[in-house]
């Protein structure tokens, strides 16, 4: 029988190292090395426009560089839990590492957009163990006391991507070449690798269940058609007929899996999980706040380079205060956890979330660029807030021999929701242009993407206003008042 907890090799030999090493060192060092993902992921808007006119397309035409990475890792995704059990998270997660690096220089080696995309697609592919099989090495290491400040500690080092990203990626794109921006990868996976090799604990199951094989091709398949059916929304790539039979084939493959699971003792994806108050309204309701974390790069790359005219550099110095508003929450947020309690933190600063979102819809070549950067900063430092609360909530009530299949499937929606808000504010910036008759965007075409899109964030309000007022209170360490 394995144990719930499994088995952790290679620990440190006091109860103090191990609780130093717990407590910060070993979510540091992963978070260090998921910083090539939010390294990548916050350059790359920047640099569509360059790259765009590299390959002679359209920049909104760039989007489908961000959503292939998303559809590998949502195929990939329901395989890691797996394949973490089985051979050791870390050593899954190193060799993670080394292929998200030979993805990072693929493209920037890639010479058109064919090339970009396969590159991509194998980033994705890495990408699809990297974050979950690092938090499943943390949460399996950790107790629901200590989480919250971990997942704290995970995110931080992750979080200097965007702070250094927009301004980095604008100095690389508008001094020297887009390519530079995943060939940068290479040092950081170098000293990733070291550090885990080093410091970071084995953690597998003795006995790992059976694979899914069925399960994993269902769910794959079915994410994969809903994802590049949203990719596809509003173009001319694909007929309506085309893309509407994506729909229902990503749709009758979910359902198939829906009856798979419920006869499958060890089903890839535990959907009774979704019981769980707690895990429901992060990974569901928390759905909506990330379709707003996935559309706003895009929207604003395309709102302050192409409508505003802006350099990539000067374009990323005005988002990069948006990442530091983030950074300066991330030590505020488990003591407001621990006064108010998950339910009214999520829910107050929802609604301040989805405000900030809209706000952007104000801004206008006149503006001065100070208070550009004074929105976008109060914005990241809010929306950080919710989504360090989502993250802690999420495994509140998850018993430990479930974790694995609640952070694959936690993880799964995740990949699928970001892509569609991609994909949403491209479709949105295609129909506008289309009701204004204009073939550029403009501050006019692209403002009331950003209203849409804060309004899609409040419907979390639904999942949220549900929750008890103890809801996660083990793991912000909150006393009820009596």
């Amino acid at each position: 029988m394995s144990s719930p907890e499994g088995t952790i090799e290679g620990a440190v030999a006091t109860k103090d190292d191990s609780a130093v090493t717990r407590g910060w060192l070993v979510p540091a060092i992963i978070g260090s090395a998921l910083l090539m993902q939010t390294l990548n992921a916050t350059v790359i808007s920047n640099a569509l426009p360059a790259m765009a006119e590299t390959f002679g397309v359209e920049p909104i035409r760039l989007n489908v560089a961000i959503t292939t990475y998303m559809l590998a890792a949502a195929i990939f995704l329901p395989l890691s839990a797996w394949i973490a059990d089985r051979f050791g998270a870390r050593r899954v997660f190193m060799s993670s590492i080394v292929l998200y690096t030979i993805g990072s220089l693929a493209c920037g080696m890639a010479n058109d957009m064919l090339g970009l995309v396969i590159a991509r697609f194998l980033q994705g592919v890495a990408g699809a163990t990297l974050m979950p099989v690092g938090r499943l090495v943390l949460l399996r290491t950790t107790p629901k006391s200590e989480l919250v400040g971990a997942l704290a500690v995970l995110t931080m080092p992750a979080l200097l991507g965007p702070v250094v990203g927009p301004i980095l990626g604008g100095a690389i794109v508008t001094f020297a070449s887009w390519r530079w921006i995943f060939l940068i990868n290479l040092p950081i996976a170098l000293i990733g690798l070291v550090l885990v090799y080093r410091y970071v604990p084995e953690v597998k199951e003795q006995e790992p269940p059976r694979v899914d094989l069925t399960g994993i091709i269902l769910t794959g398949v079915g994410l994969a058609c809903l994802i590049f059916g949203f990719e596809n929304l509003g173009r001319d790539l694909l007929s309506p007929w085309a893309v509407a039979a994506l729909f229902g084939a990503g749709a009758v493959s979910l359902v198939i899996y829906g009856r798979h699971a419920r006869r499958t003792p060890h089903a890839v994806v535990n959907l009774d999980v979704f019981k769980n108050r707690t895990f429901s309204a992060s990974v569901i309701g928390g759905g909506f706040m990330r379709v707003g974390m996935g559309a706003n790069p895009f929207l604003l790359a395309m709102m302050l380079q192409v409508a505003f005219g802006m350099t990539a550099f000067a374009a990323g110095t005005m988002t990069f205060v948006s990442a530091m508003g983030a950074l300066l929450m991330k030590t505020s947020a488990p003591p407001l956890l621990r006064r108010f309690g998950f339910r009214t933190v999520l829910l107050v600063n929802g609604v301040i979330v989805a405000l900030s979102f809209m706000s952007y819809s104000l801004f206008r070549p006149t503006w001065p660029h100070w208070g550009i950067m004074l929105v976008l900063g109060i914005g990241g430092f809010f929306r950080s807030l919710q989504f360090t609360s989502l993250s802690g909530m999420v495994y509140a009530d998850i018993d430990q021999e479930e974790m694995s299949r609640a952070t694959t499937t936690s993880s799964m929606i995740q990949q699928l929701v970001q892509s569609i808000g991609i994909a949403l504010s491209a479709l949105l910036l295609h129909l506008l242009m289309t009701v204004n008759h204009t073939t550029t965007l403009t501050p006019e075409v692209v403002s009331p993407a950003f209203i849409i899109v804060g309004l899609v964030t409040l419907i979390s309000m639904l999942w949220f206003i549900r929750l008890p007022p103890n809801a996660g209170d083990e793991m912000s360490g909150r006393v009820p008042r009596i």
